[in-house]
């Protein structure tokens, strides 16, 4: 059994081997230069960094974010059932319709409802 596993063993520790090896080299082989606050400073393609890192999100962002997320994991959920439909009408019936049928459904009420509340509203 361990035979099977050989390869991924071996894939493994040339991984790490490489990764160590090339950081060695570069330790040993890198110029070490001088530090000064120019070049510690970040590089903002060629822009002097003037403001903060990281600017703040709104709200908004995060939200339509979510929304995005869970619209688009409707996708990923229906597609495999729509591709195998006609076999599982001929197993299940009706019921498999009616089970997608059902998750659309929800997914309408929350769309709607989001709808409703302003989250897709691009305006504000």
């Amino acid at each position: 059994m361990i035979e099977n596993y050989l390869p991924v063993l071996l894939q493994v520790v040339l991984a790490g081997g490489f990764a160590g090896v090339t950081l060695l080299i570069s330790v040993l082989l890198g110029k070490s230069a001088k530090r000064n606050t120019m070049k510690d400073s970040a590089y903002e393609c060629g822009m002097l960094p003037l403001t903060e890192g990281q600017p703040r999100f709104s709200v908004k962002f995060y939200i339509v974010a979510m929304l995005f997320v869970l619209f688009d994991i409707e996708v990923v959920f229906l597609y495999p059932g729509a591709i195998i439909y006609r076999d599982y009408l001929s197993v299940f019936g009706l019921g498999i319709a009616w089970a997608a049928l059902g998750f659309i459904s929800i997914l309408g009420v929350a769309f709607l409802y989001a709808w409703r509340k302003g989250a897709l509203d691009w305006k504000n």
